[in-house]
């Protein structure tokens, strides 16, 4: 479903991603740690192209993601190209960046009848179902204000999942949250990986990587230092740095 292959970034003269390679299958949930700074967040967002590359390729389900390749060169798709790629890619960010002056369900059901031109009533069930689904059916004509921020977190959960995307990227979905309301959005993300949605998951949650992920990479400064199965990884890391940061968050 992702395939990196060899993947830099740079802004300016710092370089932040040093040639990344990652394979995520279908179904797969691939958990992110690493450090602040380490590229991670700037990786996930090279995967759905709202960072662009400075070299190397992302597929995402066998599409060359933000180019087109004609010989050995690449060559930027145009923004409604881009645009397109990204329906098929659901992302939650760290804030939850609800349209504050909608309803809930007003949230959910924007972008299916907007970017994709679906009838109302069809998304309407869609998002009602998808609300019921994660636990806030009865919240569908609240506004973000009246939410915490576990449930405005679920209810951007949903809105990516209106979509109906092959791939879900999550950008330390739980970091913003008091500690108290992280379990909610972390039972919400476990229900997806048990149905089957590939995930790659930026995240400080050891235990959700150890308990759900079927990969984990360790970035730091901006390369893998190490990957493999979460719970080889978070009991028997191999690298020294690993070791180090593990020792300071477990």
């Amino acid at each position: 479903m992702v395939r990196a292959d060899n993947v830099h970034k740079s802004f300016g003269s710092l370089e932040v991603l040093k040639g990344i390679d990652l394979v995520v299958k279908a179904g797969e949930v691939c958990c992110v740690l690493g450090p602040s700074g380490s590229g991670k967040s700037t990786f996930l967002r090279c995967i759905n192209h709202l960072e662009k590359i400075n070299a190397g390729r992302i597929f995402v389900d066998g599409d060359l993601i933000g180019y087109r390749e004609r010989g050995s060169k690449l060559h930027e798709l145009r923004e409604k190209e881009v645009a397109a790629q990204r329906r098929a890619i659901g992302m939650v960010f760290q804030r939850f960046n609800l349209f504050p002056h909608m309803t809930v369900m007003q949230n959910v059901m924007e972008a299916p009848c907007r970017v994709k031109r679906e009838s109302k009533n069809e998304v309407r069930d869609r998002a009602a179902a998808l609300l019921d689904r994660v636990g806030l059916g009865e919240k569908m004509d609240s506004y973000p204000g009246q939410l915490s921020g576990g449930q405005q977190q679920r209810v951007a959960i949903a809105r990516a999942l209106a979509m109906r995307p092959k791939l879900m990227l999550f950008d330390e979905p739980t970091s913003a949250l008091d500690p108290e309301l992280v379990g909610e959005v972390l039972d919400v993300m476990k229900d997806l990986a048990r149905d089957g949605m590939t995930m790659v998951v930026v995240t400080h949650e050891i235990g959700f990587a150890r308990e759900v992920g079927d990969s984990l990479i360790f970035m730091d400064g901006g390369v893998v230092v190490e990957q493999g199965p979460p719970r080889d990884v978070i009991s028997n890391p191999q690298q020294e740095r690993t070791k180090a940061f593990l020792s300071k968050v477990l």
